[in-house]
């Protein structure tokens, strides 16, 4: 598919990293790993060739198809929905205009007998076959598919994608990328801003994506369920293993205690030797085994062991002054977006320090009461209130929005500082590991990961005794997840997350407050009180529930059905599934044995007619289901 040699890449005469190689073939889903900054994003840039590299190269396979999702999502405003999806088909868009464009002058003029009319004629309908062929005629159909198949409803269609949210864009470009029909997926941290729902969505694509898929992402669970392949860039260098993220880290482990023992063994031997050939050099009648020794000693391969990153930012949140008992109070309070109510009524007391976790999927409210107990947005109706002496931190989810792009990373935090604090400018970012030349980057230059520890350095600069933290930890890599959430356990305010990362809400909150159906309830405990009481084992079970419930729903509907069209679906559901199962083992053939299992004898034909005739019959099904 591709191969990528030597390739090196530096930034202000420091390398991200230097003569790397490795492959990538049809069936590997790769975890792309590693520090903030190490370069993984620039990596996923010189696959996907928006950036170029400074020596080496990489290889591409003819008309190989690259999608790309980024960290930053950059619509044009004004289009919609479905408008925003139809970008994926530029051919065809661009066949659409032709037509209009043939279709104009062929009405304008009236020269019928000319050679010129006819070759406009002739142009058309060679226009009208490849329009035909590259699909024109049911891309439409197949866009509101997917994206009904990703949480949209048809009223959504004809909405501004600015009215939606992170997660919900991210939908979009994810429903782009299945229809632009790839072979290669660079993902960069596609699970930030998503809920359980959309995340177990993706899971289960990629699990099916007969291509290959590189994922940069600090989400354990997501790389452990997805990937089979582990790429680690560390100081510079890769570390390649056909193993996912945890059992990587447990071979990296074990190798690294071998390459220790055996320097350990080696070292002793060149010191036994080292004093053999002291010895012999005191004597004339063994100089020449001395000379042989050290000839052998200069010969020895030197063990080397694999040097991990091991540095990590410096976090310490102080309060600033003790704030009122009451922090803030919520009174009847109602939110709604033109004609989508996303709070109604709600009543909320939050009192001196409190933990609280805000949970459920997104669309909830969960960032928009956030946003409205910061002053951020107003409420419909109701009222929040701030308690006595209460000075709020804010971490926003989409840092990106925040942070002035045209400024350095010391010029943000010196407009951000006062006179009492100004002075500790470099001392913050230093903690933050923005040293030396680091601090005159700008900031549109910057990992998305670098951007949050920025955030997180300006956030310190302000007074606070109340921290609003909204997903904090998307792109921030594991060890600095781990930072962040020790020193959060040690803030002695009051803490309000918003968040559906299981791993950092554990032991960090002791109440739970779950946004659904415009309203919230609340759990007198921490994140496993919480899962307890709901009796499921983590987040992505109450997306499971709430399927179940739905297609309960939907088992009523087809009570109402007469028995001759309950007889037809049940046929059609009955070939459904044995085509699915038929296509699932074929998966697990590829995924085994992908060489062998293309060999066989028209592998590609009867594979896409099987998915071809699973897409007629789900067409089908959904037809008579609403009949």
């Amino acid at each position: 598919m591709l191969n990528i040699h030597n390739l090196s890449v530096s930034f202000s005469g420091e390398y991200l990293f230097k003569e790397i190689s490795f492959k990538l073939i049809s069936g590997d889903r790769v975890g792309l790993i590693g520090k903030n900054g190490a370069g993984k994003s620039t990596l996923l840039k010189l696959l996907s060739k928006e950036t170029e590299m400074d020596s080496g190269s990489i290889a591409y396979e003819k008309d190989l198809k690259i999608g790309f999702l980024k960290q930053d999502i950059d619509f044009d405003k004004g289009r919609t929905v479905l408008e925003e999806a139809y970008q994926a088909f530029s051919e065809i868009k661009s066949l659409e205009q032709k037509q209009n464009e043939i279709n104009t002058q062929l009405s304008e003029r009236t020269d019928y007998e000319s050679d010129s009319y006819l070759e406009l004629i002739n142009d058309l309908s060679d226009v009208n076959d490849r329009y035909e062929l590259v699909g024109g005629y049911n891309y439409q159909g197949h866009t509101e598919k997917i994206l009904q198949g990703l949480g949209f409803k048809r009223d959504d269609f004809q909405k501004s994608t600015d009215t939606f949210s992170g997660g919900w864009r991210m939908r979009i470009e994810l429903a782009k990328l299945l229809l632009q029909s790839n072979d290669l997926l660079l993902l960069d941290e596609p699970t930030n801003h998503l809920d359980i729902e959309s995340i177990i969505w993706l899971e289960n694509f990629l699990k099916s994506f007969i291509g290959a898929v590189v994922i940069v992402s600090h989400d354990k669970m997501f790389l452990n369920n997805v990937t089979n392949r582990t790429i680690d860039i560390s100081l510079g260098r890769i570390y390649d293993f056909n193993k996912p993220y945890s059992k990587y880290l447990i071979l990296r482990e074990e190798i690294k205690s071998q390459q220790i023992s055996a320097q350990k063994n080696q070292e002793k031997h060149i010191q036994h030797t080292e004093k053999l050939i002291q010895k012999f050099k005191a004597k004339a009648s063994k100089a020449s085994m001395a000379q042989s020794l050290m000839k052998k000693i200069d010969k020895i391969d030197r063990i080397e062991v694999d040097q991990d990153d091991n540095s990590v930012m410096k976090l310490n949140f102080n309060i600033s002054i003790n704030p009122g008992k009451v922090v803030t109070e919520i009174e009847n309070l109602s939110k709604s977006y033109e004609d989508n109510k996303v709070l109604s009524n709600v009543n909320l007391l939050i009192e001196r320090k409190s933990k609280i976790a805000f949970v459920g999927q997104n669309g909830q409210g969960k960032s928009t009461l956030a946003k409205i107990m910061v002053g951020e947005l107003a409420p419909s109706t109701g009222n929040s209130k701030l308690g006595h002496n209460v000075q709020i931190g804010y971490f926003a989810q989409n840092q990106a929005e925040y942070l002035d792009g045209t400024k350095t990373v010391l010029q943000t935090m010196i407009d951000s500082a006062n006179e009492t604090n100004r002075s500790k400018v470099r001392d913050v970012l230093g903690s933050f590991l923005f040293k030396g030349d680091d601090v005159e980057k700008y900031v549109r230059v910057l990992s998305g990961g670098e951007r949050n520890r920025l955030a997180l350095a300006k956030l310190l600069l302000q007074p606070f005794n109340v921290l609003v933290m909204d997903e904090p930890t998307n792109h921030l890599d594991i060890k600095s997840k781990s930072v962040l959430k020790q020193a959060l356990i040690k803030f002695d305010g009051t803490l309000i997350l918003v968040s559906h990362d299981r791993d950092f809400l554990q032991n960090l909150t002791n109440k739970v407050y779950e946004f659904k159906s415009q309203n919230i309830k609340e759990y007198l405990g921490d994140i496993d009180f919480y899962l307890n009481q709901r009796k499921i084992e983590d987040f992505r079970e109450i997306e499971k529930k709430d399927k179940v419930v739905s297609i309960k729903k939907n088992k009523n509907v087809d009570n109402s059905l007469d028995r001759e069209l309950k007889k037809r679906i049940s046929n059609i559901e009955s070939k459904i599934s044995r085509l699915e199962n038929e296509i699932s083992i074929i998966d697990k053939d590829l995924h085994d044995d992908y060489e062998k299992t293309i060999s066989r004898d028209n592998f590609f034909k009867n594979y896409e007619k099987k998915k071809s005739d699973l897409d007629f019959l789900m067409k089908k099904w959904e037809k008579l289901s609403l009949s």
